[in-house]
């Protein structure tokens, strides 16, 4: 009875919290329609057909007419029928991917399992034909013509990011690209296909010795025994997303820039981004191979030049 007086009071927090956030951002930002938001997407580059990963930051639009659907209906008018959206719809109880491996009993289930990921991709999870991969910390939901491909064999990868996850197919997509809606080159986990492809040869030990079997039950109930190995937590203190790392950040923002690889605009009242997800993940290799990863320290910054062929 206690837990569930703390899980309705946090509920009631949040919601509260939510609703002054939007009320707020309802009086001072600009307002911003749906035909908009799609103008701005095909002003980036975005076309029918595309196969786009988002992430986003919901508030950084200005206030959108009709909230996060309307985000949702912009992105499927820009792509078409035949494109496909991808969102990250992560569910990790423990805050990590550490914790969660931690926590005694954990099962995750699609079917009563939400997302820790903020608005946009809650309202994608209750989208119509929106299908979700089987993660216990990684799950991710997409959307038209690739959306069973992309998704129906992440619980069956050997690791997260690894071979048939929703990453490594997405890259061998046509007219894929990795889209960023207001946010930086921080908090984009396109980043870790590379690692999970590279393995030992990659240049940094990004992940724990032991990998953990975390349980899962697909949309049917049945159950599978999932691989998860956690991120060392003293090498993600120094990754491109860690608040103290501004320095990573706009390194990679000028280097993708010079290399003519990331395409900038304006979408709604945020500052956003696209780059194709092949040329992407090369150029990932290539600066890897010059020992500069989103882990890279200031003196292995300092020793590759922006632009360095």
């Amino acid at each position: 009875m206690l837990d569930q007086a703390k899980r309705a009071a946090r509920a009631a927090l949040e919601a509260w919290r939510r609703a002054a956030s939007a009320s707020h951002v309802r009086q001072s930002r600009p307002h911003v329609t749906r035909a908009a938001l799609t103008a701005g997407l095909a002003r980036l580059g975005i076309a029918p057909g595309d196969t786009l990963f988002v992430h986003s930051s919901l508030k950084s639009l200005g206030y959108v007419e009709g909230g996060a659907p309307a985000v949702i209906g912009a992105l499927q008018d820009a792509v078409g029928s035949q494109g496909t959206l991808l969102l990250p719809t992560y569910y990790l109880p423990g805050g990590t991917v550490r914790a969660t491996c931690a926590m005694p009993d954990y099962v995750f289930d699609p079917r009563r399992h939400g997302t820790h990921m903020g608005r946009l991709p809650e309202a994608f999870l209750a989208s119509a034909g929106v299908r979700r991969s089987i993660h216990p910390t990684h799950s991710v939901s997409a959307w038209g013509r690739h959306a069973i491909h992309l998704t129906e064999a992440h619980h069956r990868a050997p690791s997260i990011f690894g071979m048939d996850s929703p990453w490594q197919r997405f890259i061998g997509c046509e007219h894929a690209k990795v889209l960023g809606l207001g946010i930086s080159m921080g908090p984009v986990t396109f980043y870790h296909a590379l690692e999970d492809a590279m393995g030992g040869a990659f240049p940094v030990p990004v992940w724990e010795d032991d990998t953990k079997l975390l349980a899962c039950l697909d949309h049917a109930g049945r159950r599978w025994e999932v691989p998860v190995r956690p991120f060392d937590q003293a090498v993600a203190q120094r990754r491109i997303d860690h608040p103290g790392r501004g320095d990573l950040r706009d390194y990679f923002h000028r280097e993708f820039d010079t290399a003519g690889l990331r395409v900038n605009g304006q979408v709604g009242d945020a500052a956003s981004w696209c780059i194709p997800a092949q040329a992407f993940y090369a150029h990932l290799g290539r600066l890897a191979s010059d020992n500069v990863t989103i882990y890279a320290s200031a003196a292995q910054l300092a020793a590759r030049p922006i632009g360095r062929a």
